[in-house]
């Protein structure tokens, strides 16, 4: 499996594996977000397409192109190489400069980084069939409301993963109750009872359970009766791009 990425010209943005680390995820007590393994595992599968330049884009409300005005930090590399107002209405457009190449039936998935709010602009997602497509393509960000924006240079505008897209129309969802289930059903109620009392613990000020904090049965990858799940992943880490292998 492999994602072959052209670069356009020798000044395209820096395209890194994705970090798992939120400003707004750091300034919280003990860093209480990061205790939820599937936003961080969110944040890090993919890869990220870093901002150039520091930007401050201004919407004044208007649907032409000349309603956003896009200033940069640095005159290099030229500020419409790097965003413009393509699309007009409110919509940002960055340059990603890569024209990625998948095995046939995959995609990419690029949206805004994952858990990441950003006030008065939103990301725009895009699935592209990179498997075929000779041309590259652009992220996109809406505008919420008039205003000021900010994206800092080494800013992720853009982040990538990969999707099998051709074999989603294969999968059938299936409605079942939990009562057809026998041993998932016992193992949610061992969950629910553990997670019960846990709680009351809590509430009545056990010091046990006050060190303990909150429980750890999904970070850790086992169940309440403490069988560890094997294929359970608590880091990510993305391999970074690299030159071809000489002949390849």
């Amino acid at each position: 499996m492999k994602l072959d990425c052209y670069k356009l010209h020798e000044y395209v943005p820096d395209l890194i594996p994705a970090r798992s680390r939120r400003d707004w995820m750091d300034k919280f007590t003990d860093r209480h977000p990061y205790r939820c393994l599937p936003l961080t595992m969110a944040n890090s599968t993919g890869w990220e397409i870093l901002c150039q330049t520091g930007l401050t884009i201004e919407w004044d409300g208007g649907p032409t192109k000349a309603s956003i005005k896009i200033q940069a930090d640095e005159v290099w590399p030229p500020v419409e190489n790097v965003a413009d107002s393509h699309f007009h209405e409110g919509v940002l457009t960055f340059h990603t400069g890569y024209l990625f190449r998948t095995p046939p039936g995959w995609g990419v998935w690029v949206q805004g980084p994952p858990n990441a709010p950003k006030d008065g602009i939103y990301p725009l997602a895009g699935l592209v069939e990179t498997d075929w497509l000779p041309f590259p393509f652009t992220m996109n960000w809406k505008f919420t409301r008039p205003g000021k924006v900010r994206f800092e240079k080494g800013e992720a505008f853009a982040f990538l993963n990969l999707i099998e897209h051709n074999k989603m129309e294969d999968v059938q969802p299936t409605l079942r109750m939990l009562d057809d289930n026998v041993s998932l059903k016992q193992e949610y109620e061992e969950w629910a009872k553990s997670r019960g009392n846990f709680i009351d613990k809590l509430n009545t000020g056990d010091q046990g359970a006050l060190r303990e904090k909150w429980q750890r049965h999904y970070m850790r990858g086992t169940k309440t009766t403490g069988e560890s799940v094997n294929t359970h992943v608590t880091k990510r880490k993305m391999k970074a791009p690299k030159p071809p292998l000489p002949g390849l």
